[in-house]
């Protein structure tokens, strides 16, 4: 029998070699490379690629210039295709539903990301307690007068986060590491709302309280974290900020559009929030302005989990998701399981 086809999008595999040639043991390897998306979507119709029965893409920044993944593009999809394996923890620019409704798997990569975002979450978090935004920024002014101002002044408004309260929304695999760390290196109060509660034995390894509404979690947390994948619609707003305790801490390390800027710089400018640590964006690659000259808001540029490590994760959990698949039935990270019609016994 023929071997399944698998459609590479996007870059040349640059970490994992190995995992790459048994990968091209199994299946015939077809490839896209960098294309528009009037020239993707005349590949799909002309067939280009053949009747393929997987998708790889092995890095987020590659493989996407066809842009966002909607019904345009997922309509011209063979009914071959069965499973799309990419980089990435978010997946808020592809209609995971619409591939379940074409019986298409949707596998994402938060797994090979995790220790990177968690990481920058702590960077993020310990910034806005101890607002290194502020510091820094005033040492590369080369300003004698602005380093002063911050050497004299920022021991008077920053606080060490142990014994402050880490209120996480959404303890998925990435929120959970974070809470580890919060919970090890700082001493913090673990606090959490999510569709689902833990199990007790998950709760206990960080002594995590558990709020099944998320305005009752907001009123109690010293820093808000935003871990959760955006599902269409903004989760936090001028209502939420006001349920936050006065002088309270938002972390947003998920998605720009869960976040209402505008309400974000009002509730910073009139001391509701007193620093805000954004990874993420709302009108990404545009930051910003008025969030940009604060003093008291740290800035990244969705880099949180942008790590070799991670990308040579990415690498290869794409690859370990399709071959499982075609050998189990099973892949290791589908996330919209949910909308995929079961077959009728």
């Amino acid at each position: 029998m023929a071997k399944p086809v698998v459609l590479h999008l996007g870059d040349d595999i640059k970490w994992n070699h190995e995992l790459y040639k048994q990968l091209q043991d199994k299946f015939t390897i077809e490839r896209s490379y960098s294309m528009d998306r009037e020239t993707f979507k005349n590949a799909l119709k002309t067939k280009q690629f053949g009747d393929f029965a997987a998708m790889y893409r092995p890095f987020w920044n590659t493989g996407g210039e066809m842009g966002n993944w909607d019904d345009e593009l997922i309509s011209l999809l063979p009914p071959s295709c069965k499973i799309y394996a990419s980089a990435g923890a978010g997946f808020d620019w592809v209609d995971t539903k619409r591939l379940a409704q074409s019986g298409i798997i949707y596998c994402n990569a938060a797994a090979a990301c995790t220790e990177s975002v968690a990481d920058a979450a702590i960077w993020l978090i310990l910034s806005t307690f101890r607002n290194f935004s502020w510091s820094s920024t005033a040492a590369r002014s080369l300003d004698p007068a602005q380093f002063s101002n911050a050497n004299r002044n920022i021991a008077a408004v920053t606080h060490n986060p142990g014994d402050h309260s880490l209120g996480i929304i959404g303890l998925g695999r990435i929120g959970y590491r974070i809470a580890q760390k919060a919970r090890c290196c700082f001493g913090m109060r673990i606090l959490y709302n999510d569709i689902r509660r833990m199990s007790s034995d998950v709760e206990g390894t960080i002594e995590a309280t558990y709020f099944e509404r998320l305005d009752d979690m907001l009123s109690e947390a010293d820093c808000v974290l935003v871990a959760t994948p955006f599902a269409g619609d903004k989760l936090l707003d001028t209502a939420h900020f006001d349920m936050m305790k006065r002088g309270a801490r938002l972390v947003n390390i998920a998605r720009g559009k869960l976040v209402d800027e505008p309400a974000l710089v009002r509730a910073l400018e009139e001391g509701q929030l007193v620093a805000a640590g954004l990874d993420v964006h709302y009108d990404e690659p545009n930051v910003n302005p008025t969030l940009a000259k604060m003093s008291n808001v740290e800035l990244l540029s969705h880099t949180a989990g942008a790590s070799v490590e991670s990308h040579i994760g990415f690498e290869r959990l794409g690859m370990e998701n399709i071959m499982s698949f075609f050998e189990t039935g099973k892949a290791l990270t589908a996330v919209n399981l949910q909308w995929i019609e079961q077959p009728k016994l």
